[in-house]
């Protein structure tokens, strides 16, 4: 993770928000009260289809930022967080178990080589380093999923981490899914700031995680024993 792949993701949100906008003011958009009462009125299997469609999503490289914002303007944000965390789940189950019935090589196919980058930083094997993961938005969630089933990390931490750590920044892209025609609405900047705080902060964390484990590098054997 570098400060260009940081700036490029605040970017694309922007660029992808301005977008919207942008239609909502030259060529308009449908009603989205009404639209969310069109889709509601389909029934419980709207939803749950919705849901378990994320979920297949969530097993390939398909960007997920467009039906995150997707779920919020037909479901609104309450519902639509619901259906996304759902459905994430499910996919990030599904991948932590084929990550480790299909073995690395696989693994490195299905993630794109993304799979070296994230060995280290699911290092720890721990709750703590999923959820850190996971709050850090540019982090590719489809990757940490087949990754993590190769590594040592237990189900149990894999589960509860994941779900705490989406938590944050679905709400937020949930939120300007279900606020996009209405930018001047304070949830919309919000969501915006809850984003771009995720982005830079998860790179902070990153950065001082690289130079902590340059600094274990430097020792020689003898000091590493040394302080064992």
């Amino acid at each position: 993770m570098t400060v260009r792949a940081a700036l490029l993701h605040v970017a694309g949100l922007l660029s992808l928000v301005a977008l919207v906008v942008a239609a909502a003011v030259l060529i308009g958009v449908p009603d989205q009260q009404r639209l969310r009462e069109d889709v509601l009125g389909l029934g419980w299997w709207a939803p749950v289809a919705f849901s378990m469609l994320y979920a297949v999503v969530s097993l390939s490289p398909l960007p997920k930022t467009v039906f995150t914002l997707a779920a919020g303007a037909l479901f609104g944000v309450p519902a639509g967080v619901a259906v996304v965390v759902s459905g994430a789940m499910l996919g990030a189950v599904a991948a932590f178990h084929l990550g480790r019935l299909l073995g690395r090589d696989s693994v490195r196919w299905l993630t794109g080589g993304r799979i070296d980058r994230l060995d280290s930083l699911l290092a720890g094997n721990g709750l703590r380093t999923i959820v850190v993961a996971r709050l850090i938005p540019i982090v590719p969630f489809t990757a940490v999923n087949y990754v993590a089933g190769l590594t040592s990390v237990r189900l149990r931490d894999f589960v509860l981490g994941t779900l705490v750590g989406i938590l944050p920044a679905t709400t937020a892209y949930v939120t300007v899914g279900a606020y996009g025609s209405q930018p001047g609405h304070w949830p919309m900047w919000a969501a915006l700031a809850t984003l771009l705080v995720l982005t830079v902060g998860g790179l902070a964390v990153e950065r001082h995680r690289r130079r902590r484990a340059g600094r274990d590098g430097d020792r020689t054997p003898v000091e590493s024993h040394g302080q064992a």
